[in-house]
């Protein structure tokens, strides 16, 4: 193979030796490829290899393996050790020539390593992919029993399966692709079938009711391949192809529509911010409430305050009593252009660890659905699989849209060890939320998204990119006869909050159409505007005259306002309209307010004056507040915001490290190795066993080696006085953080903590 130029004149023995025989470019390739490995970095190229070899570190190497890359993987692991690489070729029907470049992708990741007599599987690789690779059980001369007189002749297991009667036939056929292991009960409907093939040695029993399907015979049954179906290659795309202007159009419009709902939000959070709930997160009837708010369904809502979340614009306040409301970041944020606050809110959602989809979404195993802006909705590979979606329309000629099965087909290829049914619904869910964001327009990546999210993200083209197509603010409505004011863009500044104010939201899209009514226009009157201010701001923002059925709505609302005042006793109305008074005391809808004449033009209570309030709106009535000098009393509007905090953490990540670092690393790492060989000729140059220090991860690589071969390993142990002895340990297993074997000179079982091992060394 072209791997083997890498070795070295001097023995490879195992994985260590094989890292360390590697190249300065080889080394800074393998951290790329793995970078976990530098975080902690190791102090030097023995304790990388340890690292590297430990199955934390190993499952997370082939959690970043493609389905083709997984499928090698596993037919060398069956292959034998050292690994038989014609026998591969054949399992996966494919070419040695073709084989190779799967083999070099494995041995950068340190998956295999080199030697004197063969490529060699990392131990801890079989252990991650379990006791059944691809669906096999065990080799024959692993399971209780003579050899079948099968074993020499693969005609001779044709005729012996050929032969078999239509009921073990169907037991082999539920085996062959696993798993398989199975149950049989003696005394069951298959009993016969099952004894017939534990007769001829077709399946090998491991109790008294389990058996299993040597690894032979379900080859054979297999015809000579190892998995049903060779995926070395990724499935193809299918797509529709758009104009990318119409791309960018569509993009730049979502764009526009999410600062208006991070907008509305913060609007509407502000004045009534919701409460906390006591193990976190938003209350659903509080989340229903603002889906209706923002007019849009819950998926969409759930994205908009997770969005916002994640870029710092809102937060708990952390009071006695926390409420979700915006942060002091917001009221920056929202005096920025329009571009920067959409590359703000960008960055967050590809950099976060959280998935709105799952808001409200019951889980798969039962149990009450999620709440937004709790941590159920924490899902850390969500970062990977949006990359990997995002990766894949970036791939795609400009304009190109992928559908969403064969995407979705693509990415679980790309990550075969995560369940499919995930892989399914995160997709669908990240096409969906880019679409909303702007960084996806008609299904196809915009021009500005392309430059946020490709390898050297640059934000000032995305900023760019997006400002020549987000739509330019308006400064106009146009008022019309039905009550209805159309907005013919994206409002901003003190004509939005304007708007929001005296008129509700009826509908969005391209444009937005406010509604005016009663409760509308007394809520403004009620904030301190006049009715002839109202009118006013209204003929100045209006590119119409005013229609007169709206001047008569704000009059009317206007002429009942304040008609009746409420102060407090507890509580007391009066009123000049002496008829508006009877009409309340005889109101059945008022009986719990217990009203009660004390003058022809004043009524008391005894409730609140608040609850006053409250109800007599609720009844149809149009009260103001009156001060204790008689003035109208004009409600403060609060709009509570949290104390100062920086944005909630980006989850830690090790999916990543540049060129800088990997240099910087592999140089320290070969002053490291330099240092650890002076210390070990050292050693070795004076009497008795000097260990060096090392690291824990460093102890447990060696101990499991000599555990699988049987070697002895020297190790310094400091027991529980502090003292360190010497010791020649003999490891037959290691399990719960202890190792168990004998010292030299005894035959006694012992057990070592491994953390009080202070250094190791092969014997």
């Amino acid at each position: 193979m072209s791997t083997s130029s890498s070795r070295t004149a001097t023995a490879v023995r195992s994985l260590a030796d094989d890292v360390r025989s590697r190249s300065d470019e080889q080394l800074r390739t393998l951290v790329r490829r793995r970078p976990d490995l530098a975080r902690p970095a190791p102090s030097d190229l023995t304790s990388l290899a340890a690292r590297a070899s430990t199955r934390a570190s190993v499952q997370r190497a082939l959690d970043g393996l493609d389905r083709g890359h997984l499928q090698v993987l596993e037919t060398l692991v069956v292959s034998g050790d050292p690994v038989d690489l014609p026998v591969t070729a054949k399992l996966l029907g494919t070419s040695l020539r073709s084989l190779d470049g799967f083999v070099r992708e494995l041995w950068d990741r340190a998956l295999l390593w080199h030697s004197g007599d063969g490529d060699h599987v990392v131990r801890a690789v079989s252990e991650v992919l379990g006791p059944h690779p691809a669906g096999l059980g065990p080799a024959m001369a692993e399971l209780p029993g003579s050899a079948p007189g099968w074993s020499t002749s693969p005609g001779e297991l044709d005729a012996v399966i050929a032969s078999a009667p239509a009921g073990a036939r169907n037991i082999l056929d539920l085996l062959t692709w696993g798993p398989p292991v199975g149950t049989l009960s003696p005394g069951g409907p298959m009993a016969a079938a099952g004894d017939w093939l534990l007769s001829h040695q077709l399946i090998s029993a491991l109790s008294g009711d389990h058996v299993a399907l040597p690894r032979e015979v379900a080859l054979q049954l297999r015809g000579g391949r190892l998995h049903h179906q060779s995926e070395l290659t990724a499935p193809t795309l299918t797509f529709n192809a758009h104009k990318q202007p119409s791309v960018d159009d569509a993009a730049g419009g979502q764009a526009s529509e999410l600062l208006g709902l991070v907008d509305e939000l913060a609007a509407d959070w502000g004045p009534r911010p919701p409460r906390v709930l006591r193990a976190g997160g938003l209350s659903v009837r509080d989340f229903k409430r603002l889906a209706s708010t923002l007019d849009v369904d819950s998926a969409h809502a759930a994205f908009v305050v997770e969005t916002a979340y994640a870029a710092g614009l809102l937060a708990d306040d952390g009071s006695l009593e926390p409420v979700w409301a915006p942060t002091p970041g917001y009221d920056d944020w929202q005096q920025r252009p329009s571009a920067k606050r959409w590359i703000r809110l960008s960055r967050a959602w590809l950099a976060s660890g959280r998935a709105p989809h799952l808001v409200s979404a019951a889980p798969p195993g039962g149990g009450s659905p999620a709440n937004a802006l709790s941590g159920e909705v924490v899902y850390p590979p969500m970062r990977q699989l949006r990359g990997d979606v995002l990766a894949e329309l970036a791939a795609l000629p400009e304009g190109q849209a992928p559908d969403l099965a064969s995407l979705a087909a693509r990415i679980r290829w790309r990550r075969p060890m995560r369940r499919a049914e995930i892989i399914e619904a995160v997709t669908a869910a990240v096409l969906r939320e880019a679409e909303w964001l702007g960084i996806t327009g008609r299904g196809a990546l915009s021009t500005a998204g392309r430059f946020l999210f490709k390898g050297t993200a640059d934000p000032a083209a995305a900023e760019k990119a997006i400002n020549t197509h987000l739509p330019s603010p308006v400064e106009h409505v146009l008022l019309q006869a039905d009550l209805t004011a159309v907005a013919p863009g994206r409002l901003e500044g003190s004509l939005a909050q304007f708007m929001r104010l005296i008129a509700d939201v009826e509908s969005r899209g391209g444009a937005t159409v406010y509604r005016f009514s009663p409760q509308s226009v007394r809520r403004g009157l009620d904030a301190g505007w006049s009715a002839a201010q109202v009118l006013t701001a209204l003929q100045d923002a209006s590119r119409t005259p005013v229609p007169q059925p709206l001047e008569y709505l704000v009059g009317d609302v206007a002429r009942r306002h304040g008609q009746t005042r409420v102060g407090s006793v507890l509580a007391y109305i009066r009123s000049d309209d002496t008829t508006v008074l009877d009409t309340m005391l005889a109101d059945r809808g008022l009986a719990a307010l217990q009203l009660r004449r004390v003058a022809p033009t004043v009524v008391v209570s005894q409730a609140h004056t608040l609850v006053v309030l409250e109800m007599l709106r609720e009844n149809g009535f149009a009260p103001v507040a009156e001060t204790t000098e008689g003035g109208i009393q004009i409600p403060r509007v609060a709009h509570h915001r949290t104390p100062a905090r920086r944005p909630p953490a980006t989850p830690t990540t090790t999916s990543f490290v540049d060129d800088e670092l990997t240099h910087t690393l592999v140089t320290a790492l070969r002053a490291g190795e330099e240092s650890a060989a002076y210390e070990r000729a050292r050693a070795q140059s004076q009497p008795g066993p000097r260990l060096p220090s090392t690291e824990p991860a460093v102890a447990l690589a060696f101990l499991r080696e000599a555990a699988a071969d049987s070697l002895g390993v020297w190790i310094g142990y400091a027991d529980a006085d502090g003292r360190t002895t010497r010791v020649l340990f003999y490891p037959r297993r290691i399990e719960g953080g202890r190792a168990y074997g004998s010292v030299e000179g005894s035959n006694v079982e012992r057990a070592f903590s491994i953390h009080r091992i202070t250094g190791a060394a092969v014997s």
